[in-house]
């Protein structure tokens, strides 16, 4: 089964072109079927490219999703066109009475920023709040993992010398785990953050996993004993060239940036980048809808509670 989105959603026609499996809401009321009801709270200033990103992972599957696109109503979005805000797009208060089967927190540009300083981190925390007992199973991703840890569990993030900017070897420390099924004993995962998580601090915590990590970038994937909340410290939803854009961007702007690690072939932005951790992201990305949402989510949304115990 496909991804139900909107009609006219950008995406459709990139998807539909790579043969990933969609279907517009007018086609997914002919069938009769619960559809998950996920929700995508997008915090990336670009906003069609991480809707297209993360699509094209969810519409990998053989379950029908319908999607629910959410921003930050306390902050001026300025790089996606208020006309594809209004189209697309709904706020916090518009779904707050609702329940979803899945949330995903997407990273945003502000590594760093102070959490605090962030002008829609009370909204932020109040929708993470709110996930706790309206939504199955969130996934944090990037700058939402490094929020998520440290409003539910007080982990905060610390500061590298440089930006950790490449592709990096990951490994297992769970082989048995649902969210890890399928997996190679050694995986690629993009990553670019200016911050870490401490993995001491991590592992005090007795309601989390540490589920991999990688002996150059540092903790990658933590989630807590029920699934419930999943902390991802990188980029797995990325592009072939989204690294590439984002050394490019830097370079012009005069930043101090090394080239991204494991990424061009012979370590030459000159040459074409090569994508070596697909599978992987859309094993990951399946694995969370069937293993830790779809089998496990109640048939009734209403019966959707307070699933989560924290640590602090």
């Amino acid at each position: 089964m496909p991804v139900k989105i909107p009609n006219n959603l950008p995406a459709t026609e990139i998807l539909n072109n790579e043969n990933i499996f969609v279907m517009t809401d007018e086609r997914a009321a002919n069938q009769d079927i619960r559809p998950l009801k996920i929700a995508i709270l997008n915090l990336m200033p670009n906003k069609v490219e991480t809707e297209t990103q993360l699509l094209r992972l969810l519409g990998n599957t053989p379950l029908q999703i319908e999607m629910s696109f959410l921003h930050a109503s306390t902050h001026d979005s300025k790089n996606t066109s208020g006309e594809h805000l209004e189209s697309f797009y709904t706020t916090f208060d518009e779904v707050k009475h609702q329940k979803f089967d899945g949330l995903i927190i997407t990273g945003a540009p502000i590594a760093q920023i102070p959490f605090e300083d962030v002008d829609y981190w009370q909204e932020l925390c109040s929708i993470m709040e709110w996930s706790r007992t309206n939504v199955f199973s969130t996934l944090h991703l990037c700058w939402g993992a490094q929020a998520g840890l440290y409003y539910h569990y007080g982990i905060n993030r610390q500061p590298l010398d440089k930006k950790m900017f490449g592709v990096f070897p990951h490994y297992k420390n769970e082989s048995n785990t649902k969210l890890m099924r399928g997996f190679d004993d050694l995986f690629w995962v993009p990553h670019s953050r200016y911050n870490i998580i401490p993995r001491e601090e991590v592992l005090k915590c007795n309601d989390l996993m540490i589920l991999s990590e990688s002996e150059e970038s540092g903790v990658y994937l933590i989630a807590t004993d029920d699934y419930h909340h999943i902390f991802i410290t990188g980029h797995s939803e990325y592009d072939t060239y989204s690294l590439h854009n984002e050394y490019i961007r830097d370079v012009n702007k005069g930043s101090e940036i090394e080239i991204p690690c494991n990424y061009y072939p012979d370590d030459n932005p000159n040459n074409k980048p090569l994508a070596k951790w697909r599978s992987h992201a859309n094993l990951l990305f399946s694995n969370w809808l069937n293993y830790c949402v779809y089998q496990e989510t109640p048939f009734s949304l209403v019966s959707i509670g307070d699933n989560s115990d924290f640590c602090i």
